[in-house]
């Protein structure tokens, strides 16, 4: 393809409906144009990024999609409901199912199939949560929703409760979106007072390394001591800001791939508990790898400590003795606020 000014204007209304097909049940449009720096600058300067080194790598192909996609028009963004249900879970809900990662993943290939078949010669870039290009702006920007003061993305058909991707593609289209003209929240700010960690710092500014899904998730060290106490029930994730959001109070049950798994219905004791066996048996195809085997149960212990279960005294003394170092001290910990 020479160049975007070659191919006609694509339909956005066509081009939603062979994304719906693929599997994604909101769909937007905006223009590729740059990203203002101070979006993310100030973030990343304020260290609010933790040890997420990756966050300020490639700033200039986050800000700038054209970089990622020489000849960039249009940015397709696109979002998935995953609520389905309030049962408790030490695992927030985004990951109780199959892997979002690759649930979006298969989505995009089959939107792509059918971009390529019916619109030979425009070029796409996709991205599912692992590459420099900041979907939550871009679904701003495409009128999906708006961003609220805990940082989330809360559309007004699912709440908060979406996981996002997007696609650039080197060619215009008919009807590009606005921004949702509202700010949801007013002057509500129950999210900020519910965060145990007072992770929100500002608002819809978020520190990353003061938030229980990064403590859970992403920290391959120990968790700081102060943080610690706030684990209770959190074992991967957490969802607290979204649980007390009014704006997420008449949820959409999701499809059967965002369908609790057997790792997801664990207990919390059941989790630090769990065997090697055991893990390799739940955890294929679930984003619960992400914290590994040593990490989960690193998780579980701190929440037993959390809340003082007397009861798991015998699982905490043989994790105190575990080879991982972590969970060792982890569990050693959490042994203390036993007495």
């Amino acid at each position: 393809m020479g160049g975007a000014e070659e191919l006609m204007i694509l339909p956005s209304a066509q081009l939603a409906s062979l994304a719906k097909r693929a599997g994604f049940e909101l769909v937007g449009f905006a223009k590729a144009e740059p990203i203002p720096g101070e979006v993310l600058l100030e973030w990343l300067a304020q260290g609010h990024h933790a040890d997420l080194d990756w966050m300020a790598q490639r700033v200039d192909e986050r800000l700038d999609v054209t970089r990622l996609l020489p000849g960039a028009r249009t940015v397709m963004a696109l979002a998935c409901n995953y609520w389905h249900s309030d049962d408790p879970s030490p695992v927030a809900r985004y990951a109780r199912g199959r892997d979002y990662h690759a649930t979006m993943r298969d989505r995009m290939r089959s939107l792509r199939r059918s971009l390529r078949a019916q619109f030979p010669g425009v070029n796409d870039y996709g991205s599912v949560d692992a590459s420099p290009l900041m979907e939550k702006v871009w679904a701003v920007r495409a009128g999906l929703g708006t961003v609220t003061r805990n940082g989330c993305l809360s559309t007004p058909e699912f709440g908060s409760w979406v996981v996002l991707s997007a696609m650039v593609l080197d060619a215009p289209v008919d009807v590009y979106a606005n921004p949702l003209d509202q700010d949801p929240c007013g002057r509500c700010r129950i999210c900020i007072d519910a965060c145990p960690t007072s992770a929100i710092v500002a608002d819809r500014v978020i520190d990353a390394g003061a938030c229980l899904s990064y403590q859970t998730i992403e920290n391959d060290h120990s968790a700081p001591e102060p943080l610690r106490e706030f684990f209770k029930e959190t074992v991967f994730g957490c969802d607290i800001c979204q649980d007390v959001c009014p704006l997420n109070k008449t949820p959409v049950k999701a499809g059967s791939r965002f369908e609790p798994r057997s790792l997801a219905q664990q207990s919390v004791r059941g989790l630090a508990a769990m065997t090697r066996a055991e893990y390799d048996a739940w955890v294929p195809g679930s984003a619960l790898a992400r914290a590994g085997f040593d990490g989960l149960r690193r998780n579980a212990a701190y929440a037993l400590g959390a809340v003082r279960d007397a009861g798991a005294r015998g699982v905490l003394q043989r994790l105190s003795e575990d080879p991982d170092e972590r969970v060792r001290e982890a569990a050693q910990w959490a042994l203390t606020r036993l007495t």
